[in-house]
């Protein structure tokens, strides 16, 4: 499969919304995130579309709501827009309650076919992965970053996992996520017993 030059646009647009974003709680440039999440999706045979959704996953959530998706469809397509919009969990500014997002966003995840379930488990994977690393480099302080707090957060990696794998969907990426969710809360439980050893 080789990729057209739209994403090489997408890169460009992904670059101007997110360019001074930064990744929570650290010094880590946004737009690597969105790197990770649009390779992990073309290495397990995203097309170009999906591919490039995944590299404008976060737009509109994070980068000005609907404004934003109708730019991504006025550049890309409907079926690049539909996937953001089916990857994000907000549309608005302020965003709903935590909770509320999450709960629609894991309802939408159920029913979603199988081209939205990848960029979802990418993305899933790829925070999985990175907050794992960041707890055993900082230990349980991580948690603070986030309002939800630990149990919130892991809750929603493992009910995520449990919504992609509903309606019969089944790829080689779950097995990757089901590690790492798995990993993420063995090393969450590893590092606050070690914080409580040393106190």
């Amino acid at each position: 499969m080789e990729y057209s030059e739209r994403v090489v646009e997408a890169f460009a647009l992904m670059y101007e919304l997110h360019r001074t974003q930064l990744r929570k709680g650290s010094r880590t440039p946004y737009i690597t995130h969105l790197l990770g999440v649009a390779s992990l999706v073309g290495g397990h045979g995203g097309d170009e579309n999906q591919f490039i959704a995944a590299l404008l996953h976060d737009a509109v959530e994070d980068q000005g709501g609907l404004d934003t998706l109708e730019r991504i469809r006025a550049q890309f397509g409907d079926d690049v827009a539909g996937l953001v919009l089916a990857c994000s969990d907000a549309d608005t500014d302020p965003k709903p309650p935590w909770q509320e997002r999450k709960d629609q966003f894991l309802e939408s995840v159920r029913n979603a076919d199988g081209r939205v379930k990848l960029i979802v488990a990418a993305d899933k994977l790829h925070n999985s992965r990175e907050l794992a690393g960041h707890l055993l480099e900082r230990g349980p302080e991580v948690w603070k970053i986030f309002k939800a707090g630990k149990e919130r957060m892991l809750w929603f990696q493992a009910e995520t996992l449990r919504a992609l794998e509903q309606g019969g969907w089944r790829h080689p990426i779950l097995r990757e996520l089901n590690d790492a969710v798995d990993m993420l809360q063995r090393t969450a439980d590893r590092v606050e017993r070690e914080a409580a050893e040393d106190r």
